[in-house]
């Protein structure tokens, strides 16, 4: 199990351009951080790249 020191919560809407750089440097940070994604029914598929970095 991840130990973490501090979470980021993400709230997102219409953001699947953004994400992908947002979670890398969050996770490139020199403390561990967990990062949560709170996707507002993005019809751009936000919610289905937040699950992809969910599932690594």
């Amino acid at each position: 199990m991840l130990m973490t020191d501090s979470f980021v919560i993400v709230p997102t809407y219409n953001e699947a351009d953004n994400l992908d750089d947002l979670i890398s440097q969050l996770l490139a940070l020199p403390v561990a951080v967990g990062v949560i994604v709170v996707d507002d029914n993005s019809p751009d598929g936000t919610g289905e790249l937040a699950d992809k970095w969910a599932a690594k």
